[in-house]
């Protein structure tokens, strides 16, 4: 499998289409951008080769120019005693930093304009260096620090739960590890004992857990040189980019979710190096692509959700925009349809204009849980979202397709063995419960698809792991290998759909410990009730839903008792009905 090489797309606007004079575009310098076959990332083997579908990929755009300082901002800093160079405001239009410096802002916003979380990627390294040095400890550092700026480093301190130690969240677009990738992923933590584990996490990404500061530095190192990162994945950052796991392997694809991911990601990131354009959003923000109709990655509770169709006029694949999906301690919404029509190669610069407008519009005010994208899609409207978007992008957006079917569509289950589109080829996929590995699991994963696959692993938003690419020669002895009596093929249908968050084993936040009572009561059910099929049960600790406890069945401790008293709720409004 050759790997696809982005290193050469730039920005271009698509086959006929000329910018505004007045947009953001038309005053860059742009480059041509090479064409590529959908699934060049599988070389022989993708639909959209089959198909003779070919895209351009846009994943390097040119440098943006900060606007210069306002008067009114300059006079806001003087009066704060703000560092402008060490704020996180240099990328921010002035009405953005007025908003940012407004006395009623909220906390995280004060704590950016005194010092960006983004420096941080190059104090870990001194940090660490100062702490083996013996010229400090980690106690003695400045709170906002360790607390709060290192999540832009992708470093979350567990001060509550295991003080001194912090979890690693990377950067896995599309949920793809290589065997060296998660051969080093195990190596990580393998010294922490008992502090130090994985977890695969609700968006396909994975979670290194137990990690002192002074070894943080020499890890982030070692991710860059297998080709992985953590930066920009806490805090005011996008999340990792989700879609199919079974993407360049399914017959049913509109097209491969991988180099699209790929390229968004390598968009908001700088290939992993770091981006200060992007690292001041008003909140986080998720976004998913769906690019079959099973929809894996819950584009519907994505604030930017992208849903693969083809043209009922055309034929051709592009995708339709919802927005606004979230969980949050005070409001749970689903997306709603952002009236916008993507063709495939428009897909990477809609993304990075789409996190421009909520960057230099977005509120950012006292009350964060009012400030993710869908609150200002609310209050501009759809239409006008899209508007400012196309002012953004350089071209007016094409509004979004009418799409039917006159089939219902259940969405399929990937555990188990498959067949491929690529005949005599399978994947197999093993249920991980929970999503909780230990540093050996991760040896044992890479001996599995290095010795039976093609050396790769994918991820799921359902916390399990998939095999690609697995000759049928191979499935019987793949099969008896010991691992798959702990991460079974063909699980039971309580094990197959269980979801846990982190729970109160590391996180701070969470009231009481998921992932063992939920494997447990789990394993208690399926010994006493024969389950005909498949039932998904999510598990969260606290309302902010990691566990996406609201999109079926939930089980969450009721926060207004000392006991441990459960909440089960169906919430059939957040259920997305099947296309």
């Amino acid at each position: 499998m050759q790997p696809l090489n982005l290193s050469a797309h730039t920005n271009v606007l698509p086959s006929g289409v000329s910018a505004r004079p007045n947009s953001r575009v038309a005053r860059s310098r742009r480059q041509p951008a090479a064409t590529v076959r959908a699934c060049a990332a599988v070389a022989d083997n993708g639909t959209a080769v089959e198909k003779g579908l070919e895209f351009q990929i846009n994943d390097v755009f040119p440098p943006a120019q900060p606007e210069p300082v306002s008067e009114a901002v300059q006079a806001m800093l003087d009066e704060q005693g703000l560092d402008y160079e060490a704020s996180g405001l240099k990328y921010l239009t002035n009405e953005a930093r007025e908003r940012a410096l407004a006395k009623k802002a909220n906390k995280i916003e004060k704590l950016k304009n005194k010092k960006g979380g983004h420096n941080m990627w190059g104090e870990v390294h001194e940090l660490g260096q100062l702490i083996r040095d013996g010229k400090t400890t980690w106690e003695d550092l400045e709170l906002d620090d360790i607390d709060l700026r290192l999540k832009w480093s992708g470093l979350f301190h567990r001060r509550k739960r295991t003080p001194g130690f912090f979890m690693m969240r990377l950067k896995v677009p599309n949920g793809e590890l290589t065997a060296e990738q998660a051969r080093f992923l195990g190596g990580a933590v393998r010294k922490y004992g008992e502090k130090g584990c994985l977890d695969i996490t609700t968006r396909a990404n994975i979670q290194l857990r137990g990690i002192p500061l002074e070894d943080a530095g020499d890890i982030i190192n070692g991710l860059q040189d297998v080709g992985l990162t953590s930066v920009q994945t806490g805090m005011d950052n996008v999340r990792n980019m989700t879609g199919s796991p079974i993407a360049g392997l399914d017959p049913h694809e509109f097209v491969d979710s991988r180099p699209l991911c790929k390229a968004i990601d390598n968009m908001i990131t700088n290939h992993g190096k770091g981006n200060p354009e992007l690292v001041n959003l008003p909140r986080k923000i998720n976004i998913g692509l769906a690019t079959t109709r099973d929809d894996f990655a819950h584009t519907h509770i994505n604030d930017v959700g992208l849903y693969a169709a083809k043209d009922p006029e055309t034929g051709k694949v592009g995708f339709n925009v919802e927005l606004g999906g979230y969980f949050s301690i005070k409001r749970n919404a689903t997306s709603i349809p952002g009236d916008t029509w993507l063709d495939v190669e428009e897909v990477a610069p809609y993304c990075k204009a789409i996190l421009e407008v909520f960057r230099d519009y977005g509120q950012r005010v006292s009350d964060r849980q009012k400030t993710r994208l869908m609150w200002l899609v609310e209050e501009m409207g759809a239409e006008k979202f899209r508007q400012t978007v196309s002012t953004y992008i350089g071209y007016d957006l094409k509004p979004g397709k009418h799409i039917t079917y006159d089939d219902q569509w259940k969405r399929r289950d990937v555990l188990g063995v498959h067949p491929q589109r690529q005949e005599g080829l399978f994947w197999v996929g093993a249920c991980i419960p929970v999503g909780r590995l230990q540093s050996d699991d991760m040896d044992d994963l890479a001996h599995i698809a290095e010795t039976y696959g093609d050396g790769t692993m994918r991820m799921t938003v359902e916390q399990d792991v998939i095999f690609p690419n697995v000759p049928e020669k191979n499935l019987e002895a793949m099969q008896q290998e010991p691992i798959f009596q702990r991460f079974k093929i063909n699980p039971g249908n309580l094990s197959r759909g269980l979801v846990s968050c982190t729970g109160a084993q590391f996180c701070g936040v969470a009231i009481i410990e998921t992932k063992n009572r939920a494997m447990a009561v789990v394993e208690k059910l399926e010994q006493q009730l024969d389950i005909p099929e498949a039932v998904r049960i999510h598990w969260t600790g606290c309302p902010n839903s990691c566990g996406q406890v609201c999109m079926h069945l939930c089980l969450a401790q009721h926060t207004g008792s000392g006991a441990n008293l459960y909440q089960a709720s169906i919430d059939l409004s957040t259920v997305k009905t099947p296309n």
